[in-house]
């Protein structure tokens, strides 16, 4: 890909992105390079501290061709690369807090990103707000002097609210702090934050990007001001990926558009299904007409991904039990992004800026690639035990 990556649409990019088969003896895909020492051929190259590849840790051209691709995708000025979702989001956090510091975190992220905020950055002296992700543009009035990051996750992964990242950023930009926004649900085919103002991306790689359930990887990209900060936190933190699950994400790359759009026609379909099923009192799915946050959607994102969540009549522990220990399509675990569809009981979703409403038993979903028919049998026969029919 000789030319700017600006000049290409986002599915040529994951097709050719990362790629140079001139320097890599003619094979399509970037091999794998398992290395820690590299070799200098003269103590002027030893010293020579612009070259891109110094030690295992400074990357390899695997690393590259994943980071190179996520940074055209992103629009961004640089990405770095994490062995998890949740090593890429403390990565992104610890480049811009320091001691004395504020976050201001969404009611609806990630648990693991609350629980890093509490339990560590706490312990860092960074004092640690909730607000709710709903607000918009009237978090200017949460923003205090010594706020310095905003971390977003739009829809949150759980309960789905989408936020108003525009305004969200103009208040911020407006304040000197950065915004960070978790990306994984709709990735960069469906969603730009860096465009919209933010000042980092960050993805669980281990869903979307990978998508076989079969790598932990995480990603952090950043603006052009952010990004050396970023840098020299990944490096100082000595976070690093292992060749092998690079390969895997880069190969799931190349498949990213058409596995998105697959997801997203199937999921819909699985979502206004539920919606006429006896029991479901909800469906959390953003690019639903009836849901709260619908209209930001549709004005900031392309798509939407195969994940979201339902609320069922309220029962007892037994009825749920009964329900989900013999579906026979649908696994229960708790990642998603991949080929198979999966079912995972939440319990009440922990809040601390604004109660959780919802009554019921809520039920995350993820949409794989069986027979659509199967699914619907699945869920239906798993509803009629739920309310004892």
């Amino acid at each position: 890909m000789t030319d700017s990556p600006d000049k290409f649409e986002i599915e040529t990019i994951l097709t050719h992105g990362g790629r140079d088969p001139q320097q890599t003896r003619g094979t399509v895909n970037t091999p794998v390079y398992r290395a820690s020492t590299v070799l200098f051929p003269t103590l002027d190259a030893l010293q020579d501290y612009a070259l891109p590849f110094r030690y295992g840790r400074d990357g390899n051209p695997t690393l590259t061709s994943v980071e190179d691709t996520i940074t055209a995708l992103e629009g961004a000025a640089g990405t770095v690369l994490a062995p998890s979702g949740v090593s890429a989001i403390s990565t992104a956090m610890l480049s811009v807090v320091n001691a004395g510091d504020d976050v201001l975190m969404t009611d609806s992220a990630y648990e693991p990103t609350r629980n890093f905020a509490r339990d560590f950055l706490g312990r860092m002296g960074v004092a640690v707000r909730f607000y709710d992700p709903r607000i918009g543009g009237r978090i200017a009035d949460l923003i205090a002097p010594n706020t310095s990051l905003i971390m977003a996750e739009s829809p949150g992964s759980l309960t789905f609210e989408v936020q108003d990242l525009p305004a969200i950023a103009r208040a911020a930009q407006a304040r000197g702090a950065r915004v960070a926004v978790d990306n994984t649900w709709a990735t960069p085919l469906y969603y730009r934050p860096l465009s919209l103002g933010a000042d980092l991306v960050i993805h669980a790689a281990t869903k979307m990007f990978g998508g076989h359930s079969d790598v932990m990887f995480g990603t952090v990209s950043a603006t052009a001001e952010c990004f050396p900060a970023l840098k020299r936190t990944h490096r100082l933190l000595g976070v690093h990926v292992g060749p092998d699950d690079a390969f895997l994400v880069a190969r799931g790359l190349r498949t990213l558009a058409i596995r998105m759009a697959a997801h997203e026609e199937r999921t819909l379909e699985i979502a206004r299904f539920l919606k006429t099923q006896p029991g479901v009192l909800n469906v959390l799915h953003p690019a639903l007409p009836e849901h709260p946050d619908h209209a930001i959607f549709k004005r900031d994102f392309s798509g939407s991904g195969s994940l979201f969540s339902i609320v069922l009549e309220p029962r007892p522990r037994a009825d749920l039990q009964r329900m989900v220990d013999t579906l026979r399509l649908f696994g229960m675990g708790y990642s998603w992004g991949g080929f198979e569809s999966l079912l995972l009981p939440i319990p009440t979703p922990t809040r601390t800026a604004v109660p959780w409403a919802e009554p019921g038993q809520l039920i995350r979903l993820q949409i794989g690639f069986e027979s659509l028919n199967d699914l619907k049998a699945d869920l239906a026969d798993a509803l009629a035990r739920y309310r004892g029919a």
